[in-house]
């Protein structure tokens, strides 16, 4: 399976990098901002994108909004959002338009 990774922190990003791998994934590119999500995406057409809600340069939403986008032009593309936060709106608009999947608090 081919992977695409979004996540500020260096040393989670790169246990997951190792966690994936180890278990015989590819992880086709990384991120640690929001700006770099959809190109790589698009370049990459990964199998499915981890991200993070919250990236640099705001630290806001810019992982959620990376993936809407995505979900726009890869409307296929599993997306699993980590979070230590509670963002129901936006869960509810990526699972929205017949896209399956859950969120839990």
């Amino acid at each position: 399976m081919r992977v695409v990774i979004a996540e500020d922190n260096a040393l989670l990003r790169e246990g997951l990098v190792l966690l994936l791998t180890s278990s015989g994934h590819e992880v086709a590119g990384v991120a640690a901002t929001g700006p770099e999500i959809l190109p790589l995406l698009l370049e990459h057409r990964p199998d499915v994108a981890v991200l993070d809600v919250r990236l640099p340069p705001g630290f806001r939403d810019e992982g959620l909004r990376a993936a809407l986008a995505a979900r726009e032009r890869l409307p296929d593309l599993p997306v699993l959002v980590l979070s230590q936060y509670v963002e129901e709106t936006y869960a509810a608009e990526l699972l929205g338009g017949g896209a399956r999947g859950s969120a839990t608090s």
